[in-house]
This record gives C-alpha cells, sequence and structure tokens, in this order.
C-alpha cells in the first residue's frame, strides 16, 4: 500500500511539475486537469465524433497537428494506427506529451514544429488531425493550404471554434459588383477578426460562421464525408479551387 501511494504521490507531484494542463488526461489513474472549465476534455468532445474514426487504424499513419498534450495521438495509437506523429508549436505541451508517453508506453513520436512548418516533413500521411488550431492562427487559408500540398494523403479530420449564424445559404457562383446587401446577411459565409481577446485569449484571431468554414474547407481541396457533431468535421483529400495558388514551402 505505501508504494501504491508513493507512485501515485510521485504522478501527481508530475503532473504538477509540468502544468499548468489544457487537456485532461488519465495518466495511471490520475487525471491532469481534473478542474478543467469544460470539464473531461478532450474525452467528453471525444465521445461525441469518434465513430467517424476506424476502430482499426492498423498500418495507417497519423500526424496530428497542434497535438497539445496528445490526447488525439494516444487515441489514433490504441486504435492501432502505424506511425503517429504530434506536432506542436510549444516545448511545454510536448513536455506533457512526451511524459505521458513515457508512462502510459504508447509510440507515440512528438517534435516541436508549427503548422506553416509541414513541408519540412517532406511525406504525406494517411489521417491528418487538425483539432482546435485554425482560430489561433494569423493565416489560416495559408495553414489549409500547406496541409493539402504537404501533408495530408487521404483524410483530414477538422475541428474549429465556430461562432454567429448556423445556417448554410443558397449563393450564387458570382454576383454583380454593385450587390452589397448580400455582405449584410447573416448567413453570409463570415471570418470574424478579433483584434484584441475573446474568451481571455490573445490568439483566438478569427472565428469563422459555419458557412464560412465550409466553404474554407471546399477551397482548399477537401470534401466533407461527415460532420458528426457542431465544428467537427471528418474530409478527404480532393481538387482544390481553380484559383488557389500552390503554397510555398515556408522552411
Amino acid at each position: 500500500m505505501d508504494a501504491a501511494r508513493k507512485a501515485d504521490d510521485d504522478i501527481k507531484r508530475r503532473l504538477a511539475e509540468l502544468g499548468p494542463w489544457f487537456q485532461n488526461i488519465h495518466v495511471q489513474g490520475v487525471p491532469t486537469a481534473p478542474d478543467h472549465f469544460l470539464g473531461d476534455y478532450p474525452t467528453f468532445k471525444w465521445q461525441g465524433f469518434k465513430e467517424v474514426v476506424p476502430q482499426d487504424l492498423a498500418g495507417r499513419s497519423v500526424l496530428d497537428v497542434g497535438c497539445n498534450a496528445g490526447f488525439y495521438s494516444f487515441e489514433m495509437k490504441k486504435r492501432n494506427a502505424g506511425r503517429v506523429l504530434g506536432i506542436d508549436a510549444d516545448p511545454h505541451y510536448l513536455r506533457q506529451a512526451r511524459f505521458v508517453a513515457e508512462q502510459t508506453g504508447l509510440d507515440v513520436e512528438f517534435r516541436q514544429m508549427s503548422v506553416y512548418d509541414v513541408g519540412k516533413l517532406g511525406e504525406k500521411f494517411d489521417l491528418v488531425i487538425f483539432m482546435g488550431v485554425l482560430y489561433h492562427l494569423r493565416h489560416p487559408l495559408l495553414a489549409l493550404d500547406l496541409l493539402y500540398e504537404h501533408v495530408v494523403g487521404d483524410q483530414m479530420l477538422f475541428q474549429c471554434l465556430q461562432r454567429g449564424d448556423e445556417r448554410l445559404p443558397q449563393l450564387q457562383e458570382n454576383y454583380d459588383f454593385s450587390e452589397w446587401s448580400l455582405f449584410d446577411r447573416h448567413d453570409y459565409p463570415k471570418l470574424f477578426f478579433v483584434e484584441e481577446r475573446y474568451a481571455s485569449d490573445p490568439t483566438n484571431w478569427f472565428i469563422p460562421n459555419r458557412a464560412a468554414m465550409e466553404a474554407m474547407l471546399r477551397s482548399s481541396g477537401f470534401v466533407i464525408d461527415a460532420h458528426p457533431e457542431r465544428e467537427v468535421y471528418l474530409c478527404h483529400r480532393s481538387e482544390r479551387h481553380y484559383a488557389v495558388e500552390v503554397p510555398p514551402q515556408i522552411c
């Protein structure tokens, strides 16, 4: 009993040293963020759309972009994925992810890398996870273009914060230059720019409504296959919009 209590105390101490945690992950039975303002996050979110991901990912490669502490990376490995790579620009989160990997024994690789640098990887993945990242970026369309160009080989599991009208409008392909009233429609695709803060976060830069988010995905070359819950999409790589320029390999 004393040895078990000491091991438990050691885990709690190490989790505290690695904090604060944004993702609540159970490590040896100890939660990393038990007081998360969203609850048991992201587990409760995952429960709402996990069925769109195959139960057996045997042999499939997975890239988790903006992996944070690795929750989705670990879930993919639990589903028997082959190579799983998580990338994040923040070394704080990568230290957490590596600790969880060490404690769970799950074979997941983590690297410090920005979404703008994915061209450096030089490979495409069967499944790319891009969850909860886009609205934190100064260049959201560039990020989608880079993912399409360099790393998405087949599917992308995507999520982005959305605000505003949730209707999907029926729009013409073209409108005359004199048309102004269209842009006053609440359901028109809109990307809201946050100059200062939203939810006390200075990195919440762009927040789309639903129409804008789905249009951005289509324009970037992704076909939406499933929309299992609000803000979450499973897409596959197809043809990008004819007017899209091929993005540079930013290194």
